[in-house]
């Protein structure tokens, strides 16, 4: 009886550890400020969640409340780039990478999730 339930809950115990996954930050903590106050920002991204449906990942930084796109870097597997636009009197900004993707379940349609990575301060430098 209570191994019959055991192997119902498994694929959920499965599912639940397996929802983490890991941002590499690409960014340098210190860019020089630029004219057009346009700030690149990259990441890699890793994940051994094995119902991850890497195509229907959608990936996010978010900045000051403000969420902006980052796009799949060509050629290179599981890394995302974008800009991040900052007023001219910044000197800083703290940042989040947030990737929303759907998961493989068990008897049902797919469904969806998200992660986010630690707060990264990006320094803006006057040179």
């Amino acid at each position: 009886m209570y191994m019959k339930r055991f192997l119902l809950l498994l694929p959920v115990i499965l599912l639940a550890g397996c929802a983490t996954g890991t941002f590499t930050r690409l960014t340098p903590n210190i860019q020089p400020r630029n004219a057009n106050n346009l700030y690149p920002v990259e990441t890699a991204f890793e994940s051994s969640q094995q119902s991850l449906r890497w195509d229907s990942i959608q990936a996010f930084v978010l900045v000051n409340g403000q969420t902006y796109p980052l796009r799949p870097v060509p050629l290179v597997k599981n890394r995302w780039e974008g800009v991040v636009p900052l007023p001219p009197s910044a000197n800083s900004a703290n940042y989040r990478f947030k990737f929303d993707y759907l998961y493989n379940n068990f008897g049902t349609a797919p469904k969806p999730s998200s992660v986010l990575s630690e707060i990264h301060t990006l320094k803006i430098s006057d040179q």
